[in-house]
């Protein structure tokens, strides 16, 4: 089975072990009719004559005999007869072989099945003169037929490495490894070989299926195949000697997968629903099955039959359906199907593969539910001849009817879902009578606003049907068409603009109280005597007035078509026109404002910032102008770098390069790191010209060798504008502030909190009750009083002792006087508490503090007191023996009581 080229010195010895399978105990695999090879490549003369056999082809027709029959995809050139044997048609030189391979068919009339193979044709001297690429001269082969009369010019030549496909059986038994082919190459004769084969399946994944012995040769299957995994596997067989170097071209061996019925047929779905109608004829189709089977279905393995096993119930007769045996379509085969009788059928359907054969294939159930559905013998009915309804003006989508109808149909279904259709009354179609989904009823419904004043009633007509029509001989009855009567109610309708929107065009820089236009509403209530009143409801740059009487919009600022809220020269402002009506209605209109551009902008340089390198290459800047004018106040511009700084036109100059281009260049080689701004005096094309001195920002840097700059950040950080330093330093401030007044405010808390935790209420103090409660002075002058003799009473000399005899008994002992803590003249209120603590600490270690027996002393005010006793204001009836002059000396707050109780009787 192998070849050899004249001279090459290769020999590759094949031993197709898989094709002796049968040897080991198994049956050999069944035959299966096509061609020995799919692709031949054949040496031809290179001149062919007419009648000329030139190839034999060789099918395997597995006792089919006479019934195959051969084609040719070229007859014009080829001809081939039945036995196989292509000739020339007519006389072909090299130079008219057709270059693409010529396609055999043989074809089965029987079974009408086809088979191609693909021959190649290759002249003569292309292969003596080696021009074949090496994969084809491998399988060139030529017939060994003997052309007519040219024995002597025809010679076989050899090939090597040609394998045809192996096929294999899938799911072999084994035992494993199996041998299936044995590689050998003339060269091991002398030499130590080592063989390997490469490829999924052996070395890429799935691996380890195949394995090959490196010194026989022998290739073998290490495991079961699977088809419906892997249907065919494409490996390469390779020769190379002890040292690894290459001997031997390398080769591809093709494995094919022979199909095995082990896959049982699956249904895509375990239960099929269909319908039918009620009254279907025979014939009339109902539904598809479908099966699957993962077999070859090239095969019978994989070629599905069809068939139902029983149906439920059997009446009127136990055959109502049938099933296409090979598509799985079912039909009815008998009449009387009624669904108020069977309303539904149960079928078993059975899939078998191996053409249905019963005894080699394999088989599978589904059931198949088939309802009868019902037909429309039943129109619809109104319950009533006649409907009425109102509706407002001008109102949409509103529901002014509800029709009721009656249907003996099935409910839900399109024999009993009702449609209804307005036939009379509606010639603008200003109502629709679309259907209620669940009470199957028709919402008479307004679909364009109605006018009052056009027309007052409107009388429809309707007709009912369903969504089905009506079963053959069933006609229409007069209860499926109603009358329905709507009455316009008349409201007050808003007033419109006319034009809306209205599109005024004008000069932009109008300026201010210039008058536009009058924009005017109608109202369409002509029968109600109203008046409208206009106001501005949306004017975003706030540039317009308009006359609430009259309408009349005047200017309140200069347009301005470069404004933002000017887009494509376009200003839109909204207006509003309101009636006196009850309730009040109102309309918008939007006045459109085309602002022609005037020349009111100067151009400016852009970009603004650039980057240089120090010694710049190319040293030149290309830079434009940005004009917020249209053309023609636009460009093209005038560029000039202006006079001062006097070094600007020193280092640098500037060239127009076109209409809106210039171009900025650097007359010294050398420019030091830093920041340079370059006036550049900029003037455009309008009628009136305008100029404008714009400054370029160059910021130079040092670069590396690819011209990108290396001290980006301090470029970056001595580029901080004078804005951003003091927005900085701002927010400083401010935050410290903030921190500031935080923590003035947290110690003022503190000191609230210990103010509340005394035990007695500061407001309470005596020492303030002197300054709030006499409210009679005159002012601030009047508090100019001495309150040490009230914080600090123990600083005062008493005038004089008591004896000890006459002390009461809730009186201080005479002891040694505790030094408590003194306060300041003008404490703030936050101290008291401290004040009391330290007070309380002092009296707690004071032996001689009350209470000294059972009685409450609720206070001790020291001793000594420059007011005296005042028990004797509760012992006088009339306080005549009293002198209290000495108020007069307390402040204007004390001179009342000094009036009241002092001087004479008057």
């Amino acid at each position: 089975m192998c070849s050899l080229h004249e001279g090459s010195g290769l020999l590759l010895l094949l031993v197709l072990a898989g094709l002796q399978i049968a040897a080991e105990g198994r049956g050999a695999p069944p035959c299966r009719p096509g061609f020995s090879e799919d692709v031949y490549k054949v040496v031809v003369p290179d001149i062919t004559e007419k009648g000329q056999p030139l190839f034999n082809v060789r099918f395997v027709s597995c006792g089919r005999g006479g019934l195959m029959q051969f084609e040719c995809s070229n007859p014009s050139d080829f001809r081939i007869e039945a036995n196989g044997v292509l000739y020339a048609a007519r006389t072909l030189q090299r130079s008219t072989l057709p270059v693409s391979p010529l396609l055999i068919t043989a074809s089965d009339a029987a079974t009408q099945q086809q088979w191609v193979a693909q021959v190649t044709l290759v002249p003569r001297q292309q292969v003596q003169e080696g021009a074949v690429p090496p994969v084809m001269s491998k399988d060139l082969k030529e017939i060994a037929f003997p052309p007519r009369n040219m024995d002597s010019q025809l010679k076989r030549m050899k090939r090597d490495w040609v394998i045809p496909p192996i096929n294999v059986p899938e799911n072999s038994r084994g035992p494993f490894p199996q041998e299936l082919v044995r590689i050998r190459s003339d060269h091991d004769k002398n030499r130590s070989l080592r063989y390997s084969v490469t490829g999924p399946g052996a070395d890429q994944p799935p691996t380890g299926i195949f394995i090959i012995d490196p010194i026989s040769g022998e290739l073998s299957v290490n495991k079961p195949l699977d088809r419906e995994h892997i249907s065919s596997f494409h490996l390469r067989a390779h020769a190379v000697d002890l040292n690894g170097n290459q001997v031997e071209n390398p080769i591809d061996i093709v494995i094919n997968v022979i199909d095995m019925n082990d896959n049982r047929p699956e249904f895509t779905h375990q239960i099929w629903n269909g319908t039918v109608p009620e009254g279907s004829k025979p014939g009339s189709f109902v539904m598809t099955v479908t099966a699957v089977d993962k077999d070859d279905p090239k095969t019978a393995n994989g070629m599905l039959r069809y068939k139902i096993l029983s149906q439920n119930p059997e009446s009127p007769t136990s055959n109502m359906f049938t099933i296409n045996n090979k598509t799985g379509g079912i039909i009815t085969v008998a009449a009387g199907l009624d669904r108020e009788k069977v309303p539904q059928y149960t079928l078993i359907i059975q899939a078998s593969d191996m053409e249905g054969n019963p005894m080699y294939g394999l088989s599978n159930t589904a059931t198949a539910v088939i309802r009868v559905t019902d037909i429309n013998d039943n129109p619809p009915e109104f319950t009533a001849e006649t409907f009425f309804g109102e509706v407002p003006e001008n109102r949409v989508n509103v529901i002014v009817a509800n029709l009721t109808v009656t249907d003996k149909d099935q409910p839900n279904t399109p024999a009993w879902n009702a449609v209804y259709k307005i036939t009379g009354g509606d010639p603008t179609g200003r109502f629709s009578v679309p259907t209620d989904p669940t009470t199957n009823e028709g919402l008479v419904t307004v679909v364009k606003p109605i006018d009052y004043e056009t027309s007052r009633t409107y009388v429809l007509t309707v007709e009912a049907r369903n969504e089905v029509p009506l079963a053959k001989g069933i006609h229409t009855p007069r209860q499926s068409t109603a009358t329905v009567s709507i009455r316009v109610i008349d409201v007050n309708e808003s007033p419109y603009f006319e034009p809306n929107p209205k599109f005024v065009r004008l000069e932009e820089g109008m300026m201010p109280q210039s008058t536009l236009t009058t924009f005017s509403a109608q109202d369409p209530d002509r029968f109600m005597q109203q008046t409208i009143r206009y106001s501005k409801l949306s004017d975003p740059a706030n540039w317009l007035r308009i006359d609430t009487n009259t309408g009349r919009i005047t200017t309140i600022a200069i347009l301005d078509r470069e404004s933002p809220y000017v887009k494509n020269n376009l200003y839109n402002a909204t207006f509003l026109a309101t009636d006196n009506g009850i309730p009040p209605a109102s309309g918008t209109g939007t006045l459109q404002i085309f602002l022609l551009d005037i020349n009111d902008n100067a151009p400016r340089v852009s970009p603004q910032e650039v980057e240089i390198c120090e010694k710049p290459d190319p040293n030149a800047i290309n830079i434009t102008a940005f004009d917020g004018d249209l053309s023609p106040n636009a460009g093209p511009f005038a560029f000039e770098l202006a006079n001062r700084p006097a070094d600007v036109r020193r280092n640098w100059t500037i060239t127009r390069i076109s209409g809106d281009y210039a171009q900025v260049s650097l007359k010294i080689g050398f420019l030091e790191s830093g920041i340079y701004e370059i006036p550049i005096i900029i003037t455009d094309s309008g009628n009136l010209p305008m100029s404008n001195t714009s400054y370029l920002r160059i910021k130079v840097c040092q670069c590396d060798i690819n011209g990108d700059c290396t001290d980006q950040q301090h470029i970056m950080a001595a580029g901080l504008g004078t804005g951003a330093i003091i927005s900085i330093l701002l927010c400083i401030i401010i935050l410290l502030i903030l921190v500031l007044m935080f923590v003035v405010w947290m110690k003022r808390r503190d000191k609230e909190r210990q103010a509340k935790q005394l035990l007695i209420d500061p407001e309470d103090d005596v020492r303030d009750n002197i300054l709030k409660y006499d409210e009679e002075g005159g002012g601030e002058e009047d508090q100019d009083y001495d309150l040490s003799q009230l914080q600090q009473p123990d600083t005062i000399e008493p005038d004089a002792i008591k004896p000890v005899g006459i002390r009461r008994l809730d009186e201080r002992p005479l002891h040694p006087e505790p030094q408590y803590p003194m306060r300041s003249a003008a404490p703030h209120p936050g101290d008291i508490g401290d004040f009391i603590n330290e007070g309380l600490k002092a009296a707690d270690n004071d032996p001689t503090a009350p209470p000294y027996d059972s009685l409450l002393v609720f206070d001790y005010e020291g001793s000594g007191s420059t007011a005296g006793s005042l028990s004797s204001l509760n012992s006088s009836s009339s306080g005549g023996d009293q002198d209290y002059d000495y108020l007069n000396d307390w402040g204007p707050r004390f001179r009342k009581l000094a009036d009241m109780y002092g001087g004479s009787d008057d």
